[in-house]
């Protein structure tokens, strides 16, 4: 790439200027002085596991990007001072999700294009960050994988790990390893877990067996892993979930992954379910009229009978603020 030479550059710079700094930072002969500004330096950090190592991070970071628009939530709901964030995806426009878009314009949160071929780190590098968050599922996490050296020289690293496949691992890790405030996990839990038994309890759930489907722009179809994420969720309110995936005879779409491709012929034979969910992947990739109107589709049991029902695209790996918002609906669709 032919961004790496002035990066390299620039970093060079700015570890010059930090030893010139450090050099200076305390008067000389004072063993006292230098012990007390040991422990406040050791005070304000701390060591966080990941994947990839052991992470020193500040306690309270001043200037935090986040290279992964699905992990900025709950930074915004940590108070956490979110100076940039990547695009949604790769051709997404600058724009904040709808339900941080608040926070983010009072911050004044800037947005950072991307690529297949990785992050803009010369981009990254502008924003002079003091921690970078970056990880989770999907693609966000192996670009974070491929430019962690680069990423590192920049600024204390944390990737999210990928094995993290509910919004309440990637919560607890970042509330608690990461911005040491487990006390707002444990109230958005707690929240959250008194929210699935309100809804069930004034629900219906259908009978018959139930599946979630997302599509890319080419309508290729995926279907979420059942013991996952909103599978998982839909399962906690009474929903009988198509263990599909514990057949054997599907494989993520990536290892690690959280839902598995179905070929236009297996379509037929696979989505029997009684009861289907649908929604977009990274964006409104797909709406039900549409659907209804291919003969593959329409074929199918749910479609038959009705009882096709489309979700927003951010639910597919919604956040924390993203999953209360899908149990607002549930309730409101299917109330005794």
């Amino acid at each position: 790439m032919q961004t790496r030479h002035p990066l390299k550059s620039l970093l060079v710079v700015l570890g010059a200027a930090a030893l010139a700094l450090s050099g200076c930072a305390a008067p000389s002969g004072s063993g006292d002085t230098s012990s007390a500004a040991s422990s406040e330096g050791a005070a304000q950090t701390h060591v966080v596991k990941t994947d990839l190592g052991e992470v020193k991070v500040p306690t309270a970071p001043k200037r935090v990007v986040v290279l992964n628009y699905a992990l900025a939530g709950y930074l915004y709901d940590l108070d956490a001072p979110v100076t940039a964030v990547t695009t949604e995806s790769t051709d997404s426009p600058k724009e904040p999700a709808e339900f941080w878009k608040d926070e983010a314009n009072e911050q004044g949160t800037q947005y950072l294009n991307w690529s297949a071929d990785g992050f803009d780190l010369e981009a990254i590098l502008a924003q002079k960050p003091d921690l970078i968050i970056a990880g989770g599922l999907g693609f966000p996490q192996a670009q974070a994988q491929k430019a962690y050296k680069q990423l590192s020289d920049m600024a204390p690293t944390v990737v999210v790990s990928g094995k993290f496949t509910t919004w309440e691992q990637q919560y607890k890790f970042l509330a608690t390893d990461v911005f040491a405030k487990p006390q707002v996990f444990q109230d958005a839990k707690t929240a959250y877990d008194n929210r699935v038994k309100e809804v069930k309890s004034r629900i219906t759930a259908p009978k018959g067996k139930t599946s979630f489907v997302t599509f890319t722009g080419e309508l290729a179809p995926f279907v979420l892993i059942e013991d996952q994420g909103l599978p998982q969720m839909f399962t906690q309110l009474g929903f009988d979930v198509d263990p599909l995936f514990a057949t054997g005879k599907y494989k993520p779409y990536t290892a690690g992954g959280d839902m598995f491709e179905l070929s236009t012929e297996q379509v037929g034979q696979v989505m029997k379910q009684e009861n289907l969910f649908v929604m977009g992947f990274n964006g409104p990739t797909v709406d039900l009229a549409t659907l209804k109107k291919q003969p593959l589709w329409a074929a199918l049991p749910a479609f038959k009978t009705d009882a096709v029902h489309e979700l927003p695209y951010w639910s597919l790996r919604g956040d924390y603020d993203e999953t209360m918002a899908i149990l607002d609906t549930v309730e409101k669709d299917f109330a005794k």
